[in-house]
């Protein structure tokens, strides 16, 4: 199935997401939208209207001529690594075919000159981790229950996306800044610029590792090998994230910096529950609180055979299955330590192997690259 905005960018281009097209159904709501009217919806890319701003373009609010509320994203193409381009492709060959009730619904795209624009509908409440994580406040407005619903619901459409659809999915970037929340506070899974597809059972081997600090699977982040894996690993984080309200990393902390330190040395303990979110005031299900934390510290072992597959992380959450009190769970995994990363950066480039510019580790609290 052909992208229905085929024609909006090079052939080369084209014909590499014509080809990598996951199979899905498309309702025809897809469109090819002018910068005038992407122009005249944000008041001319207003700083008032900005909502958001990630490794990969700056997102507006903007308002259609039928008052409907949209987000435009903005991607600016390097012409000499052509980032901008890649993720372009990427997020239209992931979002243009496909729909689940989880997943940020792509409404169309645009070029003008090197810039590229990429329309969704507008989320009432942000994302995650601008809504849930911003303060102890923003954290009094979810319940157990939201943070459950949330929780399955990405749990969800990761099982989609890993196991139903034809070829699979890698999302890549698993981080509660990429899960929006609509006015239900539904989830959203969203930034697809770093997705890969996996044909049959294969992995795919990067040698440009990008993701974000915490949340990045340590075999990723040693031997760029990209498997489903890789995304429940960082399920597994954002999972504890929801749970415990805690940031995945501390940057003022020099000890336990690491959410996923936290959580291994509160089992350790024997004393899980006191990682659950105080803000809560014990108003949770002790036993399903546990659950859930167990879940999202088998998400993280490090050795990556031993992580669930989404699907069994979704039946565990939902308990259709039941979890074995007495079950064995591996010390996590964690990349600490980024110069070791860098160094293997360089090798690379220096081989010919990658032609990009290098790794990008992205948080909120904290920015390396590793292409110096």
């Amino acid at each position: 199935m052909k992208i229905p905005c085929s024609f909006c960018f090079t052939a080369s281009v084209k014909k590499r997401t014509n080809q990598e097209m996951p199979e899905g159904d498309n309702d025809g709501s897809f469109r090819v939208y002018s910068y005038s009217e992407l122009k005249s919806a944000t008041r001319g890319f207003h700083p008032s209207e900005k909502v958001g701003e990630g490794g990969f373009g700056s997102v507006y609010k903007g308002r259609l001529r039928d008052g409907s509320l949209v987000a435009v994203k903005v991607l600016s193409v390097e012409v000499e690594s052509m980032r901008g381009e890649r993720e372009f492709v990427a997020e239209l060959a992931t979002l243009a075919n496909i729909k689940h009730q989880n997943l940020v619904i792509l409404r169309g795209c645009c070029v003008e000159g090197s810039q590229r624009y990429l329309i969704y509908d507008y989320m009432d409440n942000n994302s995650l981790h601008h809504t849930f994580l911003g303060s102890e406040h923003n954290r009094m407005r979810f319940s157990w229950e939201a943070r459950r619903d949330i929780s399955i619901g990405v749990a969800r459409v990761l099982a989609f996306l890993h196991e139903e659809l034809k070829p699979h999915i890698v999302h890549r970037d698993i981080k509660g800044s990429n899960i929006l929340l609509d006015r239900n506070f539904t989830p959203k899974v969203s930034d697809f610029g770093l997705a890969r597809i996996l044909r049959d059972e294969k992995s795919y081997i990067s040698t440009r590792v990008a993701g974000t600090l915490g949340y990045l699977a340590p075999e990723y982040a040693n031997s760029g090998q990209v498997t489903r894996k890789s995304d429940v690993y960082s399920f597994g984080v954002l999972l504890l994230e929801i749970v415990s309200g805690k940031t995945v990393v501390d940057a003022f902390q020099d000890t336990e910096r690491f959410i996923v330190e936290k959580a291994w040395a509160a089992y350790e303990a024997n004393d899980l529950m006191r990682l659950v979110d105080p803000v809560l005031n014990m108003n949770f299900p002790e036993e399903e609180a546990k659950r859930f934390l167990m879940v999202g510290l088998r998400c993280v072992q490090e050795t990556s055979k031993l992580r669930p597959r989404m699907s069994e992380v979704v039946e565990m959450l939902t308990n259709n299955i039941e979890m074995e009190d007495n079950v064995h769970i591996s010390k996590p995994g964690f990349v600490n330590d980024l110069r070791n990363i860098r160094v293997k950066q360089k090798i690379s480039s220096s081989l010919g192997e990658s032609s990009s510019s290098g790794a990008t580790f992205t948080s909120s609290m904290f920015s390396t690259n590793l292409a110096r």
